[in-house]
Formats: C-alpha cells, sequence, structure tokens
C-alpha cells in the first residue's frame, strides 16, 4: 500500500466537500447529495480495489488455490 493513495482518497473528500458546501448555499440541496454519493462510489471503488489486491496477495503468500 502506497500513502499516495491515501492523498487520493484524502482530496477526492476535500472535492466533494468543497462541491457539497457551494451547491447548497445556492440552494442545490438535491444536487449536492448526487455528487455525494458520486465521491462515495469513487472512493468505495478504490478501496474494494485495493481489498480485492491483498487477497490476491494473501492467497499467493499462503498458497491458496
Amino acid at each position: 500500500m502506497d500513502i499516495s493513495i491515501i492523498f487520493k482518497i484524502a482530496v477526492v473528500g476535500i472535492i466533494v466537500t468543497i462541491i457539497c458546501q457551494v451547491l447548497k448555499k445556492s440552494d442545490r440541496d438535491d444536487i449536492a447529495t448526487v455528487v455525494s454519493l458520486v465521491g462515495l462510489i469513487i472512493v468505495l471503488t478504490v478501496v474494494i480495489s485495493m481489498i480485492a489486491e491483498l487477497f490476491t496477495q494473501i492467497r499467493q503468500l499462503f498458497d491458496i488455490f
């Protein structure tokens, strides 16, 4: 695991937060909700791919399958 992945996740969180705040101030709460859900999906795909890679490495380490 590289530390740059943590920074990428943090940057996505900061950008989503800024966009949501701007949209909420302009009375676009519905679009702000969609933006926050999209940000969550982006971060979850990164985390899920990292977990899949971890399981692959564990399988190779213990010579399973």
